[in-house]
């Protein structure tokens, strides 16, 4: 069995680790200051994978049980004041007051553990009520989707371009998903609309996500950092939206949008 080190940003660490979960590894864990340790078993090609993910070192590791290891690195997670991630192999219950959410990291973004998805988890706290209509755009692997059922949305719809983050998110995100993007959704169709995506998605996606928006609906968009902030609510406001809220959380932003329509068709 060897190991390879790949050095990368933490915000791409959920993309990365399903992609070495799917070229076969036998465990990862995160490494203290940033980056990634993979393993993977003798037959594995050492040379591809170092290309492929630009490895910075690799080492021989002892025969261990790397899954067991990898998993014990991942703990339950208290986020806001209504919700409880949880690795789907523990079952822990959760505690009083809290909706159980079971994640499967490493499968697709939105394990929980990045600030963006705290952030808009906590947003849809406040911002999500009982029979609002939620559209998740980018919903990666459905938490937010499933999160806005579990406040009581309805309907909830969610969609994502990538067909195999659609076909993961299937169990967690409910019947309303689909590949594709906002640009599919009717307008004023939502109450609420999340987008945990790129800044340069939002802004290239900013006249359909204010399109999309019902009578004194809000988007709660995040994916990015506080130096963008600035960049990405002013693309918003260029197509119309008001913004309503800003919170942060150590580097990462989220800004609250409140639309401009009047009606939808």
């Amino acid at each position: 069995m060897f190991s390879i080190v790949i050095e990368c940003p933490p915000e791409q660490n959920d993309m990365l680790i399903a992609e070495l979960w799917a070229e076969g590894s036998a465990g990862i864990v995160e490494l203290e200051g940033g980056g990634l340790r993979a393993f993977f078993e003798d037959d594995a090609d050492r040379s591809a994978l170092a290309r492929r993910f630009h490895a910075v070192s690799w080492r021989r590791e002892e025969q261990r049980d790397w899954v067991a290891m990898s998993r014990a690195n991942w703990e339950p997670l208290l986020i806001g004041e209504r919700f409880f991630l949880v690795p789907q192999w523990r079952s822990d219950p959760a505690p009083q007051g809290r909706f159980r959410i079971a994640v499967n990291p490493g499968m697709a973004f939105g394990t929980g553990r990045h600030e963006t998805t705290q952030l808009c988890l906590e947003a849809m706290e406040t911002h999500v009520r009982r029979d609002m209509r939620v559209l998740d755009v980018g919903t990666g692997a459905g938490i937010l989707a499933q999160a806005a059922a579990l406040l009581g949305a309805a309907p909830v719809w969610a969609c994502d371009i990538d067909p195999e983050a659609v076909e993961i998110a299937r169990a967690a995100a409910g019947p309303n998903l689909f590949i594709g993007s906002v640009d599919a959704v009717r307008s004023g169709a939502a109450d609420v609309i999340a987008a945990n995506i790129s800044p340069e998605t939002i802004g290239r996606l900013a006249p359909e996500l204010l399109r999309c928006l019902g009578p004194g609906g809000v988007a709660l968009v995040s994916g990015f950092e506080q130096q963008e902030a600035a960049a990405v609510g002013a693309e918003l406001a260029r197509c119309g939206g008001a913004l309503c809220e800003a919170r942060s959380k150590g580097d990462w932003a989220l800004l609250v949008v409140r639309g401009k329509l009047v009606g939808g068709v």
